[in-house]
């Protein structure tokens, strides 16, 4: 995710960090390429093909709204993400203060079992985030874990939705032993279920793209209408045909990357969500409440940059 201090106009229009420009610079530049050997070709051959900007404006309205219609679908996507993340961060605070509340209560300093079942559900977080972005959950979860909890998490074909079965274990031990009430489990089984339920969210976020149908037809109609516009404007607009051809192009190739940028906000593109700076979050909530005094530094953005 992109954070910037407040720009003023000028540098908010000069700023390359964060736009789409340098995704499609090289689409602009094989269009106005081609809008000047257009041009060329009709000053001083003769226009080839004169097309009136009827057919450019219709279609154009049209492209408008669908690409519109596509962002929106793509940002809903992106903040559905965002929400989703925001209640784990809830969730988790709540995990530790019933864990460390409900369970073998010790104002002073917390038993085994508690710091255990803290700790553990910081690894969950961290391979939660692996998993959204295909990454090893497994070994990012593994200093967070128990020992014996390892393998079976590697073996998993879910590493985060074992590591919760392996937490719920250890809840279930803890009623059967005498240290947590039955009434309170249920309490900390809501939360499990509502962590499961976020999880759930998220996966379906990441697993259900947009139609790629639809998409594809989206980046042929863009790339149509951007190659043909010169033989519409060309002979009308003169020599400064390639300049609105650029123009053109830049707003409906611009829209088209930014759809396709945040269609997958779990990613690690510039404008995706910042989903270790949200985990480090949870990891220093989670490390406060057990008291611990050298607390892992909050994330901080590199070049502008959460990632």
């Amino acid at each position: 995710m992109i954070v910037l201090e407040r720009l003023g106009w000028l540098k908010l229009l000069l700023t390359m960090r964060g736009s789409v420009l340098p995704r499609i610079a090289g689409r602009l530049a094989c269009v106005f390429v081609f809008a000047c050997l257009v041009e060329a070709f009709d000053l001083f051959r003769g226009s080839v093909l004169d097309l009136t900007l009827i057919p450019f404006t219709l279609i154009g309205l049209a492209l408008s709204i669908f690409l519109g219609f596509r962002n929106n679908t793509s940002y809903d996507r992106f903040w559905e993400g965002r929400k989703l993340w925001g209640r784990m961060i809830n969730a988790n605070r709540t995990w530790s203060r019933q864990v460390l509340t409900l369970m073998d209560a010790n104002p002073q300093q917390p038993t085994e079992r508690q710091e255990r079942l803290v700790r553990a559900m910081v690894g969950y977080v961290h391979a939660f985030r692996a998993w959204l972005r295909r990454e090893n959950a497994p070994a990012v979860a593994g200093p967070w874990i128990p020992e014996a909890w390892h393998q079976g998490v590697k073996r998993s074909s879910n590493p985060p939705a074992r590591i919760l079965q392996e937490i719920g274990h250890e809840v279930v031990a803890a009623s059967r032993s005498g240290s947590l009430d039955p009434i309170h489990v249920l309490a900390l089984d809501g939360t499990l279920t509502e962590i499961m339920s976020i999880q759930g969210g998220c996966e379906r976020i990441r697993n259900t793209p947009i139609p790629f149908a639809y998409t594809a037809l989206m980046h042929r109609i863009v790339a149509a209408y951007c190659l043909a516009l010169p033989f519409g404007i060309a002979h009308s607009v003169g020599l400064a045909s390639p300049l609105v051809v650029l123009f053109v192009s830049y707003a409906f190739l611009g829209l088209d990357a930014i759809g396709d940028e945040i269609e997958e906000p779990f990613g690690t593109d510039a404008n995706d969500l910042p989903l270790s700076q949200l985990s480090r979050v949870m990891e220093r909530d989670a490390l406060s409440a057990l008291d611990v005094e050298d607390l892992p530094p909050a994330a901080e953005p590199v070049d502008g940059v959460l990632s």
